[in-house]
């Protein structure tokens, strides 16, 4: 599997109806409608995020490895 930028995935999660609700510093917070989870993806320049974390934020979503 190939890195992924936080800027790809965000871009992934408004493919999958993510709304970008607001931006904290370097942090992009997402929120979907009838869903109380917030994702924080963190999109520092062009840097991959790590696999744990990516991961972690693709289970959050409901999404696959594949998703991407």
């Amino acid at each position: 599997m190939s890195s992924v930028s936080g800027r790809d995935l965000a871009r992934v999660l408004e493919k999958h109806g993510w709304q970008l609700k607001r931006i904290h510093g370097s942090h992009h917070i997402y929120g979907k409608e009838g869903s109380i989870v917030r994702l924080s993806v963190p999109v520092h320049a062009n840097r991959p995020l790590k696999r744990g974390l990516m991961l972690h934020l693709l289970k959050q979503a409901g999404l696959l490895e594949k998703d991407l």
